[in-house]
Protein backbone atom coordinates (compact mmCIF):
# COMPACT_ATOMS: atom_id res chain seq x y z
CA UNK A 1 0.00 0.00 0.00
CA UNK A 2 1.75 3.31 -0.89
CA UNK A 3 2.19 6.09 1.77
CA UNK A 4 -0.01 9.26 1.18
CA UNK A 5 0.31 12.80 3.29
CA UNK A 6 -2.23 15.13 3.10
CA UNK A 7 -1.18 18.56 1.87
CA UNK A 8 -3.28 21.29 3.96
CA UNK A 9 -3.50 24.38 2.05
CA UNK A 10 -3.57 27.96 3.41
CA UNK A 11 -7.14 29.11 4.20
CA UNK A 12 -8.81 31.62 1.86
CA UNK A 13 -10.58 34.49 3.27
CA UNK A 14 -12.88 36.39 1.67
CA UNK A 15 -13.43 38.93 4.03
CA UNK A 16 -11.75 41.33 6.78
CA UNK A 17 -13.74 39.98 9.43
CA UNK A 18 -13.32 36.55 8.36
CA UNK A 19 -9.76 37.00 8.99
CA UNK A 20 -9.72 38.85 11.61
CA UNK A 21 -11.30 35.51 13.64
CA UNK A 22 -7.87 34.87 13.80
CA UNK A 23 -7.16 36.77 16.67
CA UNK A 24 -8.65 38.02 20.07
CA UNK A 25 -11.28 39.93 20.47
CA UNK A 26 -9.37 43.09 21.64
CA UNK A 27 -7.52 42.38 18.22
CA UNK A 28 -10.27 42.34 15.76
CA UNK A 29 -11.65 45.38 17.44
CA UNK A 30 -8.52 47.69 16.53
CA UNK A 31 -9.27 46.23 12.80
CA UNK A 32 -10.90 48.79 10.86
CA UNK A 33 -8.09 51.71 12.43
CA UNK A 34 -5.23 49.89 12.61
CA UNK A 35 -4.97 46.74 10.42
CA UNK A 36 -4.71 46.73 6.40
CA UNK A 37 -7.93 45.91 4.72
CA UNK A 38 -7.91 43.31 2.46
CA UNK A 39 -8.56 44.48 -1.00
CA UNK A 40 -5.50 46.92 0.15
CA UNK A 41 -3.48 44.54 1.11
CA UNK A 42 -3.73 42.13 -1.92
CA UNK A 43 -3.42 44.86 -4.49
CA UNK A 44 -0.60 46.05 -2.81
CA UNK A 45 0.88 42.82 -2.17
CA UNK A 46 0.20 42.10 -6.07
CA UNK A 47 2.17 45.12 -7.04
CA UNK A 48 5.44 44.36 -4.63
CA UNK A 49 5.55 40.42 -5.60
CA UNK A 50 6.72 41.39 -8.76
CA UNK A 51 9.26 38.16 -9.27
CA UNK A 52 9.59 34.79 -7.95
CA UNK A 53 11.96 35.03 -4.68
CA UNK A 54 11.27 38.50 -3.97
CA UNK A 55 11.03 39.90 -0.06
CA UNK A 56 8.99 41.60 0.49
CA UNK A 57 8.82 43.65 3.77
CA UNK A 58 6.21 44.96 5.97
CA UNK A 59 7.82 47.90 8.34
CA UNK A 60 5.83 47.85 11.30
CA UNK A 61 3.63 45.11 10.55
CA UNK A 62 1.23 44.71 13.30
CA UNK A 63 -0.66 41.17 13.49
CA UNK A 64 0.55 40.33 10.14
CA UNK A 65 -2.48 40.90 8.02
CA UNK A 66 -1.13 42.19 4.94
CA UNK A 67 1.91 39.78 5.12
CA UNK A 68 -0.14 37.31 5.70
CA UNK A 69 -2.79 38.11 2.72
CA UNK A 70 0.65 38.84 0.60
CA UNK A 71 1.44 35.09 1.11
CA UNK A 72 -1.62 33.19 0.61
CA UNK A 73 -1.81 35.68 -2.91
CA UNK A 74 1.97 34.62 -3.98
CA UNK A 75 3.50 32.06 -2.88
CA UNK A 76 6.34 32.34 -4.70
CA UNK A 77 7.46 35.45 -3.30
CA UNK A 78 8.79 35.71 0.60
CA UNK A 79 7.12 38.13 2.93
CA UNK A 80 8.32 39.36 5.99
CA UNK A 81 7.20 41.72 8.65
CA UNK A 82 9.22 43.83 11.23
CA UNK A 83 7.47 44.41 14.20
CA UNK A 84 8.50 45.84 17.83
CA UNK A 85 5.84 45.30 20.00
CA UNK A 86 6.32 41.59 21.61
CA UNK A 87 2.29 41.06 22.18
CA UNK A 88 1.94 41.71 18.33
CA UNK A 89 4.50 39.77 17.16
CA UNK A 90 3.33 36.83 19.03
CA UNK A 91 0.10 37.17 17.48
CA UNK A 92 1.21 36.87 13.97
CA UNK A 93 3.72 34.07 14.36
CA UNK A 94 0.35 32.66 15.85
CA UNK A 95 -2.02 33.53 12.57
CA UNK A 96 0.87 32.61 10.45
CA UNK A 97 0.40 29.00 11.50
CA UNK A 98 -3.38 29.16 11.79
CA UNK A 99 -3.61 30.17 8.14
CA UNK A 100 -0.77 27.73 7.33
CA UNK A 101 1.24 30.17 4.90
CA UNK A 102 4.52 29.00 4.45
CA UNK A 103 6.47 32.02 2.58
CA UNK A 104 5.94 34.72 5.70
CA UNK A 105 8.05 35.37 8.52
CA UNK A 106 7.87 37.33 11.20
CA UNK A 107 10.92 39.53 12.80
CA UNK A 108 10.41 41.11 16.46
CA UNK A 109 12.44 43.94 16.28
CA UNK A 110 12.36 47.90 15.95
CA UNK A 111 12.50 48.44 12.08
CA UNK A 112 16.22 50.65 12.72
CA UNK A 113 17.88 47.27 13.94
CA UNK A 114 17.62 45.14 10.94
CA UNK A 115 19.57 45.08 7.55
CA UNK A 116 16.73 46.56 4.97
CA UNK A 117 19.25 46.22 3.20
CA UNK A 118 18.41 42.26 2.80
CA UNK A 119 14.72 43.04 1.17
CA UNK A 120 13.62 43.99 -2.41
CA UNK A 121 10.57 45.85 -1.71
CA UNK A 122 8.44 47.49 0.85
CA UNK A 123 5.06 48.32 2.56
CA UNK A 124 4.45 51.00 4.94
CA UNK A 125 0.94 52.02 6.46
CA UNK A 126 2.52 54.79 8.45
CA UNK A 127 3.34 52.94 11.61
CA UNK A 128 5.68 56.10 12.45
CA UNK A 129 2.09 58.22 12.56
CA UNK A 130 1.40 57.15 16.21
CA UNK A 131 4.46 58.95 17.49
CA UNK A 132 2.34 62.19 16.53
CA UNK A 133 -0.92 61.42 17.28
CA UNK A 134 -2.23 61.53 20.65
CA UNK A 135 -5.28 59.61 19.84
CA UNK A 136 -6.70 56.10 19.36
CA UNK A 137 -3.28 53.99 20.37
CA UNK A 138 -2.77 50.36 19.79
CA UNK A 139 -1.49 50.64 23.79
CA UNK A 140 1.16 52.06 25.54
CA UNK A 141 3.93 49.75 25.66
CA UNK A 142 6.71 51.80 24.12
CA UNK A 143 8.11 54.94 23.81
CA UNK A 144 6.12 57.69 21.76
CA UNK A 145 7.14 61.24 20.60
CA UNK A 146 7.26 63.56 17.79
CA UNK A 147 11.37 63.19 17.85
CA UNK A 148 10.84 59.94 17.24
CA UNK A 149 8.71 60.41 14.30
CA UNK A 150 11.24 62.19 12.67
CA UNK A 151 14.24 59.98 13.07
CA UNK A 152 11.85 57.13 11.93
CA UNK A 153 10.83 58.98 8.79
CA UNK A 154 14.50 59.98 7.67
CA UNK A 155 16.10 56.74 8.29
CA UNK A 156 13.70 54.68 6.78
CA UNK A 157 14.25 57.92 4.06
CA UNK A 158 17.89 57.54 3.80
CA UNK A 159 17.15 53.51 3.55
CA UNK A 160 14.84 53.65 0.94
CA UNK A 161 16.85 56.18 -1.01
CA UNK A 162 20.26 53.37 -1.03
CA UNK A 163 18.17 50.67 -3.13
CA UNK A 164 19.00 49.97 -6.63
CA UNK A 165 16.62 51.73 -9.15
CA UNK A 166 13.23 49.78 -9.71
CA UNK A 167 13.07 49.02 -5.77
CA UNK A 168 9.11 48.46 -5.42
CA UNK A 169 7.65 51.01 -2.19
CA UNK A 170 3.97 50.83 -1.23
CA UNK A 171 2.61 53.40 1.65
CA UNK A 172 -0.70 53.61 2.91
CA UNK A 173 -2.00 56.72 4.83
CA UNK A 174 1.35 58.14 4.86
CA UNK A 175 2.38 61.66 4.94
CA UNK A 176 5.17 60.53 2.96
CA UNK A 177 8.11 62.02 4.90
CA UNK A 178 10.00 58.66 4.44
CA UNK A 179 9.62 58.20 0.48
CA UNK A 180 12.91 59.69 -0.85
CA UNK A 181 12.15 62.04 -4.09
CA UNK A 182 14.21 59.29 -6.63
CA UNK A 183 10.67 57.36 -5.81
CA UNK A 184 8.59 57.99 -8.63
CA UNK A 185 4.58 57.61 -7.67
CA UNK A 186 3.33 54.92 -10.66
CA UNK A 187 -0.69 53.97 -9.36
CA UNK A 188 -2.71 55.96 -6.97
CA UNK A 189 -6.19 55.03 -5.52
CA UNK A 190 -9.52 57.30 -5.90
CA UNK A 191 -8.95 59.07 -2.22
CA UNK A 192 -5.19 59.10 -2.75
CA UNK A 193 -4.80 56.81 0.32
CA UNK A 194 -2.86 54.59 -1.01
CA UNK A 195 0.18 55.11 -3.57
CA UNK A 196 2.65 52.67 -5.54
CA UNK A 197 6.20 53.79 -5.89
CA UNK A 198 9.04 53.32 -7.90
CA UNK A 199 12.74 53.89 -7.57
CA UNK A 200 13.96 55.91 -10.73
Amino acid sequence: MQNSSLVVKPARYTTDSAFDWLYPERIQQLSKRHWTPMSVARKSAQFLANGPGKKVLDIGSGVGKFCILGGISFPHVNFYGVEQREELYHLSLEAREAANVQNVDFIHANFTQIDLDAYDNFYFYNSFFENIDEGDKIDHDIECSASLYVYYSRFLCRALDKKPGGTRLVTFHSLENEVPTSYQVVDVSPDLQLKMWIKR
